[in-house]
């Protein structure tokens, strides 16, 4: 630990590092499923809101808090769902970054216009202001013990006859629904469960940061989760959760060149891209590159030698 420390790897960074892989494991969910959705951060906002009100208003625990955020990112996924996933690639993209957009700014008048209905003053969301002075319950191990059971069960699902499904609907769609495959199911269960642990990371961020504003929710948010899964790769889950720490811990470590350290992060993320286009955690991308490099070096001596 006192290594960690040393690089600027504080207990703060490490539970921000695992709350962001719990969001790589939500849009690894779609990825898989060959869905480009980039609607994990209005559903982290639902959830975010969600368990702080309960927790805050209600005063339930925290545990009781993560469900009720999960079940209401859950809830909203399924209309959501149905008409939005019919779409494919960027299309997907813009409609559910478009539902991220319509998110935040409904939490963001929320209150006024809950006051215009019910005729009198209504404090729920806190407007452009969001929710302060949210007590820190989050804690290390809770985020710990919720990526493990994330993890185990996409395991199991991958390894279950849906988790078959799932890999046929990204291979090709309609090779899946001629083989019975129910696609429109499959798919609406997938984004609801993206949706789901979303939710739960928000809850979990929201009781960490100790305040959570509609700003925080925003195309920026939508960004970066999808950058932990280029990073890491979709070929396995583990993945999403190597490139949400890397992108996270990182900055830290290189905080001695201040301002930089974005490039740093645009230039890593710029050569994952480029020279192991399957992300780090890619075996085969390792060895493509590696034959590649290879090649390049004995092209180079028979120039030489010639």
């Amino acid at each position: 630990m006192d290594l960690l420390r040393s690089i600027g790897i504080t207990e703060p960074v490490i539970q921000f590092m695992l709350v962001n892989a719990i969001l790589g494991l939500s849009i690894y969910l779609t990825l898989y499923t060959g869905m480009f959705s980039l609607a994990n951060a209005g559903f982290m906002a639902i959830g975010a809101y969600t368990g702080v009100i309960m927790t805050q208003q209600l005063g339930v625990p925290l545990g009781i808090g993560v469900i009720g955020g999960m079940l209401a990112a859950g809830l909203v996924a399924i209309p959501i769902g149905l008409p939005v996933l019919r779409l494919r690639d960027i299309y997907l993209a813009i409609a559910t970054i478009g539902f991220g957009e319509v998110v935040r700014i409904l939490i963001l008048n929320l209150d006024p216009l809950l006051s215009s209905i019910v005729g009198e003053t209504v404090t729920l969301t806190g407007g452009a202001l969001g929710i302060k002075q949210i007590p820190k319950l989050t804690e290390t191990w809770h985020l710990i013990l919720f990526l493990i059971i994330a993890s185990y069960g996409i395991v199991r699902l991958h390894r279950s006859r849906f988790g078959r499904a799932m890999a046929a609907i990204r291979q090709d769609e309609h090779v899946a629904a001629n083989m019975g495959i129910n696609v429109v199911y499959t798919k609406n269960l997938v984004f609801i469960l993206s949706a789901m642990l979303a939710g739960g990371a928000g809850v979990l961020s929201g009781h960490l940061t100790r305040i959570i504003s509609p700003n925080s929710y925003g195309f920026d948010q939508a960004v970066n989760i999808l950058a932990y899964a280029v990073l890491g790769g979709t070929t396995t889950f583990v993945g999403p959760i190597v490139g949400a720490i890397v992108l996270t811990g990182l900055p830290e470590v290189l905080r001695f060149i201040n301002e930089y350290r974005g490039v740093v992060n645009g230039l890593l993320l710029m050569l994952v891209i480029v020279y192991l286009p399957g992300g780090v955690v890619n075996p085969a991308g390792w060895a493509r590159a590696w034959r590649r490099l290879r090649g390049r070096r004995q092209a180079a001596a028979s120039e030489s030698s010639t």
